[in-house]
């Protein structure tokens, strides 16, 4: 039986898990729909990706988890019915977005419009070429409200192919299976549209809605298939005979792009970190409640001797200063966990950011922005401190120094979350809401307004005082039975992967892949170069 005294033990069934769920996730639809794919010629969308990519392995996928639990009642839908990442082709980084037609023809449920705009969200933000890899049968109509007519639906995609091309960002896109109605537009609007024949097809309707629009009476391929579009309408650009064929075209296009500018964020020769990674299991504790010192996380995952840190001595709740990861400077802010004394010789809670500590990182940001360095927050916050004597000293007006000089970074800023991700303090350390270029979180992390136990006490409060207001006698088992009810849903609610498969976080991920994914988050980041300057606007002092 595992113990809270052997976290490396519990780390490591953690990350088993996490095996376990990608595996199951990445089977898509299960092997009789691959199969129904490999029987009509096609490859799948995770062996295009592979084909595509210049080595497979270096694939960085974001957003595996999306849509994890939900739509269970239309029979689930494994990573959003779409694949989508990180890699390089022909030596350029680039962004793939690949349709799963294994999980529901590729049809679009409303994660899966919320995965695509995070695709080109990356794309646009890093100024990435972006590939779409089409092949769905459009959107899930039983769900149309919830994907078709709001800002951030279906359409927006479009707006945002259009946006990209006026940027200047690389779009390819090939058509490999059905391509159906408004997604037609995708790979149209896209710089170049490859399709593949026999099994690609494009039209606003197809022969059963045409028939029974204007009772024409035509085939698919007719209508809308390769030889239609490369050799009549000029829709697409060119056909080809396979999967295999139209990727490796796609290749050949990627060699012929011209060099990319860049940011010129500072990169040295990578350094391994002075304690090994696997150490972290030994140092972080799975009980949340246990204090332990961040200084030996930092140490297990920045370049040996590179830590050099930010006004050591004040505001200590949070850590600051300069690093190296995998070569790349950083800007890291990281909240310490362990209690600690003042020059005061006052205590402060570990994990709480106080009026000291929020002043120290308004200002760090502050310099990171105006040195060019990226700037890297890692998460286990339980919020602001509280209190009167919090309050009068003006720990509102603090925070708000702090949030104001990370929302207005120029330089891009990637989040990992380690453990509590609550409150105010979540979006103080650069939140979703804040426009991290990646979030990811270990299995360690929980992400809420605030703990499982307060708000679980809190609403059984809340639920009691309505249940006797209704005149309903209210017994302590009655009491006991709701805080479970009450406890396991908000438990639920507080795993990380709850937050992926809602894309709060872009991926979950094993501590020992923490190093890697920042640093291909900063190599990502490097090819936009930054041309706004850095202004935090009104901060009270």
């Amino acid at each position: 039986m595992t113990t809270l005294e052997n976290p490396k033990e519990k780390h490591l069934e953690l990350i088993q898990q996490l095996i376990e769920k990608t595996t199951r996730t990445k089977r898509g639809g299960g092997k009789q729909r691959i199969e129904k794919e490999h029987a009509k010629g096609k490859l799948t969308a995770r062996e295009r990706i592979d084909y595509l990519m210049d080595d497979p392995h270096d694939f960085l996928e974001i957003g595996t988890f999306a849509a994890d639990g939900m739509y269970q009642e239309e029979g689930g839908c494994p990573s959003a019915g779409v694949i989508m990442g990180l890699g390089k082709v022909s030596g350029r980084m680039c962004v793939v977005v690949a349709n799963d037609a294994t999980v529901k023809a590729g049809a679009w449920f409303p994660m899966t419009a919320k995965k695509n705009l995070r695709a080109q969200e990356i794309a646009m933000e890093n100024r990435l070429p972006i590939i779409y890899l089409v092949d769905s049968a459009g959107v899930f109509l039983p769900m149309q409200n919830e994907i078709f007519p709001d800002k951030e639906h279906f359409g927006r995609q479009f707006r945002n192919n259009a946006k990209m091309s006026a940027m200047g960002i690389v779009q390819v896109a090939a058509i490999m299976g059905s391509c159906v109605a408004g997604g037609a537009y995708l790979p149209i609007m896209s710089d170049e549209a490859l399709i593949v024949d026999q099994t690609g097809s494009i039209f606003l309707a197809g022969s059963y809605l045409v028939k029974a629009a204007i009772g024409e009476s035509v085939d698919n391929e007719t209508l809308g298939g390769a030889t239609t579009h490369c050799e009549i309408s000029g829709v697409t650009d060119n056909k080809y005979d396979n999967d295999e064929e139209c990727l490796a075209a796609i290749k050949r296009i990627f060699e012929t792009l011209g060099a990319p500018e860049t940011a010129g964020f500072d990169r040295k020769p990578a350094k391994a970190p002075a304690v090994a990674p696997e150490k972290v299991f030994e140092r972080f504790p799975v009980d949340r409640a246990k204090p332990y010192d961040m200084h030996g996380i930092l140490e297990t995952l920045v370049d040996a001797d590179s830590f050099d840190e930010y006004k050591p001595d004040f505001g200590q709740t949070l850590l600051c200063g300069t690093a190296r990861i995998d070569g790349w400077a950083v800007g890291i802010l990281a909240n310490q966990r362990k209690m600690v004394k003042t020059k005061k010789g006052e205590l402060q809670m570990g994990g709480v950011i106080y009026s000291d500590s929020a002043d120290k990182a308004a200002r760090f940001i502050m310099n990171c922005n105006q040195r060019k360095v990226p700037l890297l927050f890692i998460q286990d916050v339980s919020g602001f401190m509280v209190g009167s004597r919090a309050e009068h000293g003006g720990i509102i007006k603090d925070g708000a120094k702090m949030v104001n000089a990370m929302a207005n970074s120029v330089v891009p800023k990637f989040t990992v979350m380690i453990g509590n991700a609550y409150g105010a303090g979540n979006y103080a350390m650069c939140g979703k809401a804040y426009d991290p270029r990646l979030i990811v979180s270990w299995p360690t992390a929980q992400m809420a307004v605030m703990s499982g136990t307060s708000a679980a006490k809190t609403l059984l409060q809340i639920k009691v005082a309505s249940l006797k207001k209704e005149g309903k006698v209210i017994t302590s088992e009655d009491e006991e039975q709701l805080l479970k009810e009450i406890t396991d849903k908000y438990e639920e609610e507080l795993s990380p992967y709850y937050a992926a498969a809602r894309l709060w976080v872009d991926e979950v991920i094993s501590p020992l892949d923490t190093r890697e994914i920042v640093s291909k988050g900063i190599a990502a980041a490097d090819h936009a170069p930054i041309k706004d300057r850095f202004n935090v606007g009104v901060i009270q002092t």
